[in-house]
């Protein structure tokens, strides 16, 4: 037997949870736990024993269940080795010691196995599953990760954040108390009067990594060597994980609301349910107390969010709004079915509040705000869906709009069959609803309704052509609870449609600026026959008039809703071609054009319109390229070839070369009515002299010391004025963000919100200042976070 006295030049050993493992009594199937060569240093192999083999893992784990741990073997290794099988062992020189995912090495260890205890002095580091602690001196159970680390230096794994300390209590493998100690994530840079830009200094951190939280006692937070934020006590993430606390405050300069100052609450109830409570004094109004509770459950899940504020000194009343939003499933027994329950309610105090709280959440800042309810079922080709809907319409005497009927109840049952009798495909759909609204709306009376659209279509479609005849039925009943103008207090229609859709595809290989493509020719064919049935008098409770695009211009029904069904006799023409890769069959680019031919005017209008009679539409022109990655254009034209100008236009574009690049632009053109640019953007300014950066992939920036310029601008050219506008810049400091935004939203055609939006990000710490990341991420198109972890670190990424 090897003698444990003697030294040897770099001498490993294992040990078990049980007993220390000398060389002659080695496990062959811990051999896969070390290299073959420190082996052979270890135990010379007999001739005559078998050569270990090694034992494949279907995977690296990052954690180690507790089972597991308790049966892991124990590795040593040093210049010198000595001790007593089953009691302790001391190492001298290099002295390493292994089990799992913890790696200990100093220049002097002792280890007693029967306490499981060691002690380490000189040079001591310690990795425990990434995180790596550094100092002087160690007592420390290795399997309970009990003991303490005197004047140590740790860093962490999860967000590569590091300090020094006069001690370190560890609790557990989990959790630790660092005694006087700093905290930062600002890398060190050489030079002996480096400092970082940002540091806590606090009595106290605790340390928990199974919720990934720190909380500091005692703290103060230094920026640029000033301190900023002295707090008794605070708490703070180690990731990206959720946690329960006082969040960091935010302030901001409104100039309707006046200084904004919110110290929002977060409680992080279970994975699945969590609460923030955000409470905001204005100086301006008052106290506005606000907050929002989500729940996810297998078969349920909803988000709840409400304010009040009591007593607003700019209206001088209290002020309130709620959104309240649930989606449940019901199980039911096989072969019944399914259930769905699904609520959706968004109310608020008064007309003025969308433009007052033009933050406060999309849900309670439009002018329509919808409560709904319904219930509906479903199996195999039937479903059925009953439904309640009413409306909150805000209104603005400047620009009123028309509010929507209520529907309550609404009852509809459906059946969708495909492959029926030979490639048949029929659907029917049948509605019940009562439409009603306080007072009268453009003189109609509420009513109850009931249709019935039925179809039956047989489609026939090769590679190179398809072919879809249809044939539609659509019928109407009318209740009115007052006489209409016809005196009638009822009403029937009933109208039919018949429909023919067919194109073909022809193919070609073809070379434009010396790319291969594969082109497509596709011509397409769609007509259209509804016979006239008078329904002019009768009221509107949905329908309106469909735009004019290549989604409508193949439909049969001019007209969205149920209360106008369009009598037709007309031929839709297109041509479309496409250019596709190849090997990928990417579209490269896609042309189209498409012109409706009118045989017969269609004398089916909505209240107050005029019969169409032109038997030639205009024109659509229709274009997206895609080229290369980087470029994307899309155009939509609407022509009128009598008056040989464009009716209404839309052109955009995006360019985005890389990450934290990309500018977007769009034209809109609505003749008579509107015509807007809309630009946003985000780029690096640093490209202006030269410096492109690095490419650190999304969510790690492009390194520090960058400038970015991000905003969007929309502007009314007939106006001639800027509409909304956010611009801003961000600085990467590499271990801190800075942000400053400047925001106008327009609230009328009069009115118009302003705020000036600062923040800073001290990277795995903290955020002060106005959320101004919000705004950016809510008005600029595809706007990418400067820091954002997009993957949990490994801790074999910082494996020793």
């Amino acid at each position: 037997m090897h003698d444990l006295r003697s030294k040897a030049s770099r001498a490993r050993f294992a040990l078990s949870p049980v007993a220390l493992v000398v060389a002659g009594l080695l496990q062959p199937n811990l051999v896969q736990a070390q290299p073959a060569a420190d082996v052979a240093q270890a135990r010379p192999q007999p001739a005559a024993e078998p050569s270990p083999s090694l034992k494949p893992s279907p995977a690296l784990r990052e954690d180690i269940p507790a089972p597991t741990r308790d049966q892991l073997p124990t590795f040593v290794r040093g210049d010198s080795i000595r001790g007593r099988t089953d009691l302790e062992t001391e190492i001298e020189g290099n002295a390493e010691l292994r089990r799992g995912d913890t790696i200990l090495r100093a220049n002097k260890l002792q280890y007693d196995q029967a306490t499981d205890r060691a002690r380490a002095s000189g040079d001591v580091r310690i990795n425990k599953a990434g995180t790596v602690f550094e100092g002087p001196l160690l007592d420390l159970k290795i399997d309970a990760f009990e003991g303490f680390f005197n004047e140590p230096r740790y860093r962490f794994l999860q967000n590569n954040a590091y300090g020094e300390a006069d001690r370190i209590d560890f609790i557990d493998d989990k959790r630790a108390i660092i005694r006087n100690a700093t905290y930062t994530t600002c890398q060190r840079k050489p030079g002996p009067s480096w400092l970082p830009d940002w540091i806590l200094r606090a009595s106290s951190i605790r340390i928990d990594q199974e919720t990934e939280v720190g909380h500091a006692e005692g703290a103060v937070l230094s920026f640029m060597g000033l301190p900023i934020l002295p707090v008794p006590a605070m708490s703070f993430p180690l990731s990206d994980a959720r946690k329960s606390g006082v969040l960091p405050p935010t302030f901001g300069l409104d100039n309707v609301s006046g200084v904004e100052l919110t110290v929002p609450y977060y409680w992080n109830i279970a994975p699945n349910r969590d609460a923030t409570f955000y409470p905001t004094l204005m100086s301006k109004r008052g106290v506005d107390l606000a907050g929002e509770a989500r729940y996810l459950e297998p078969l349920y899940s909803g988000t709840w969010r409400a304010n009040v504020l009591p007593n607003d000194r700019l209206r001088d009343r209290d002020r309130w709004g709620y959104s309240v939003r649930h989606d449940q499933y019901l199980q039911l027994p096989a072969g019944i079915g399914g259930v769905g329950l699904n609520l959706n309610v968004n109310r608020v105090s008064d007309d003025n509040y969308w433009r007052d709280f033009s933050r406060s959440g999309v849900s309670l800042t439009q002018r329509l705000l919808a409560g709904e309810g319904s219930v509906s079922w479903g199996r195999g080709d039937f479903s059925f869906v009953a439904r309640a809907t009413k409306w909150q319409t805000l209104q603005d005497l400047s620009a009123p709009i028309v509010p929507p009927y209520d529907r309550a109840p609404q009852l509809i049952g459906r059946y969708s069959k495909s492959n029926l009798w030979g490639g048949l495909e029929t659907s029917i759909e049948t509605d019940h609803t009562r439409f009603s609204v306080d007072g009268t709306l453009n003189g109609q009376p509420n009513a109850r309704r009931t249709f019935t659209y039925a179809q039956v279509s047989r489609p026939w479609q090769a590679p190179g052509w398809f072919v879809t005849p249809k044939v539609q039925l659509h019928a109407r009943h009318y209740d009115f609870d007052t006489p209409i103008a016809t005196g009638a207090g009822s009403a029937s229609v009933t109208v039919p449609t018949a429909s023919l859709d067919s194109g073909l595809v022809f193919e070609r290989d073809a070379s434009f600026f010396g790319r291969a493509f594969r082109q497509t020719l596709e011509p397409r064919a769609f007509y259209v026959y509804t016979p006239f049935r008078d329904q002019n008098a009768l009221p509107n409770y949905d329908s309106a008039a469909h735009d004019f695009n290549f989604a409508t211009i193949w439909t049969e029904n001019a007209f969205g809703g149920h209360d106008r069904i369009a009598d037709n006799n007309l031929l839709t023409l297109g041509l479309t071609t496409r250019l596709l890769d190849p090997d990928t069959g990417a579209e490269a680019a896609r042309f189209g054009v498409a012109q409706r031919v009118r045989f017969k005017d269609q004398r089916v209008t909505l209240p107050g319109g005029a019969p169409v009679s032109e038997r030639l539409s205009d024109i659509l022109f229709g274009a997206s390229v895609n080229w290369v990655p980087q470029w994307t254009v899309d155009s939509t034209i609407q022509y009128n070839p009598k008056e040989g100008r464009s009716i209404r236009s839309t052109i955009g574009g995006r360019y985005s070369p890389g990450n934290y690049r990309v500018v977007s632009a769009a034209y809109r053109l609505q003749r008579g009515s509107s015509e807007q640019l809309d630009l946003g953007w985000q780029w690096p300014l640093n490209d202006l002299w030269g410096d492109r950066g690095q490419n650190l992939g999304p969510g790690m920036g492009e390194g520090e010391g960058r400038w970015y310029s991000v905003g969007r601008l929309n502007y009314s050219m007939k106006d001639r004025r800027v509409v909304d506008a956010v611009v801003g810049l961000e600085y990467d400091a590499g271990c801190w963000l800075g942000r400053i935004v400047f925001e106008r939203l327009q609230a009328g055609t009069q009115q118009s919100n302003k705020r000036v939006l600062f923040q800073l990000e001290f990277l795995g710490f903290t955020r002060l200042g106005s959320n101004a990341l919000q705004s950016l991420k809510d008005n600029i198109p595809r706007y990418q976070f400067l820091r954002e972890q997009v993957r949990t670190p490994s801790r074999f990424s910082n494996y020793d």
